[in-house]
């Protein structure tokens, strides 16, 4: 067998799996075989795979590891939509990954590593500080974990299960969207990330559609130029939170890094590069950033860059003391915009109960 070392097979396009399997000496048919039951299925007992050579049955096993991540904890929300799942890895450390279920469709929220080093002041993961990236297959594995869990769910309770046939995948409660939100900025660890997001994609897989794959940054601008130059077909959502520089950096660090003009300019070539607009996220912190003044700041901000607001009311977190905004000032913030052309929505609330929320992903670590 190979010295290499071994290979997280969560970690490889399907293209790439192909061309490992050939290197071996097989034919490039039955990567389709091992993605289908990798991806479809969710198992790997390779040798029950019709047709797969029994010398490939042992390549896989000595050489290659799938890489699920092992449940730590699981949480259920009272709101009876949101499960959060604790997840393991290889060092022990740990991630969060968050189950979302909405009218029609799931969600799942992952993480893009351990800990966070942009610092914002009323998230919790940027209260821990940072680890380390995660991998492209620790990526996968989340989504893949979610998607598990609701093959599930549907084994135990058929009546959630889908009436479409097409294939096996369809036989289950979907995963159809998944928020690069978790614990993490994704544009800091940007190659494996955008790979993950590939995988994710791929024919014969998980299969997501492109427009069902968005990924939040708090502002790393390099990481928006290059989404914009490579085309990137996900999309993307910004963290604003203030419209002036000294309000931002106070609550985002990051923005003295890259101050507010540098990053709308990013955002404004990132617009037109893509055409399409940006979902900019602003968390409402009461007597802080949710005042009449503040809306109209951000709709003289944002008229020259097509976008849509999300306001976030502000969730709990332990290193922070300030309070969410209540329903009042939300829809005064909403109606504001409106006079600018401005679309926006109030991100609805789910598992607060349990810290699942913006914002409120965090582990604690023996």
């Amino acid at each position: 067998m190979s010295a290499d070392p071994v290979i997280p097979l969560l970690g490889l396009t399907r293209s790439e799996l192909g061309a490992r399997v050939e290197s071996w000496g097989f034919k490039p048919l039955h990567a389709g075989k091992i993605w289908r039951h990798l991806y479809l299925e969710g198992r790997t007992d390779w040798e029950t795979i019709t047709g797969l050579p029994i010398k490939l049955v042992d390549r896989l096993q000595a050489d290659t590891e799938v890489g699920w991540l092992p449940i730590t904890r699981e949480t259920h929300s009272t709101d009876g939509f949101t499960r959060k799942y604790l997840l393991g890895l290889r060092d022990n450390h740990q991630i969060e990954t968050v189950l979302m279920r909405y009218s029609g469709r799931v969600t799942a929220c992952v993480s893009s590593q351990v800990g966070c080093a942009m610092g914002c002041v009323f998230c919790a993961t940027g209260q821990m500080g940072y680890t380390r990236h995660l991998t492209t297959a620790e990526i996968v594995a989340q989504a893949l974990h979610v998607d598990r869990i609701l093959r599930a769910t549907a084994t135990e309770d058929p009546a959630l299960a889908e009436t479409d046939h097409e294939s096996p995948h369809h036989r289950h409660e979907r995963l159809r969207n998944i928020v690069l939100m978790g614990m993490g900025e994704p544009l800091h660890n940007y190659d494996a990330v955008i790979k993950a997001t590939e995988i994710l994609r791929e024919p014969g897989g998980l299969a997501l559609g492109a427009k069902k794959i968005t990924l939040s940054t708090v502002g790393v601008v390099p990481g928006i130029i290059r989404l914009a130059d490579e085309q990137q077909p996900i999309y993307l959502a910004v963290s604003l939170h203030s419209a002036t520089q000294e309000g931002r950096a106070a609550l985002v660090p990051v923005a003295k890094k890259w101050p507010l003009d540098v990053l709308m300019e990013a955002c404004g070539y990132y617009a037109e590069k893509m055409g399409r607009r940006i979902f900019f996220e602003w968390t409402l912190i009461e007597g802080e950033n949710d005042r009449p003044e503040d809306a109209h700041a951000v709709g003289r901000l944002l008229q020259r860059v097509p976008g849509q607001v999300n306001l976030i009311p502000l969730n709990p977190t332990n290193g922070y003391g300030g309070a969410a905004s209540d329903n009042a000032a939300a829809k005064r913030f909403q109606s504001i915009l409106a006079e600018y052309g401005l679309p926006s929505t109030v991100r609805q609330r789910r598992g607060i109960d349990i810290a699942a929320g913006c914002g409120q992903l965090a582990t604690l670590e023996d």
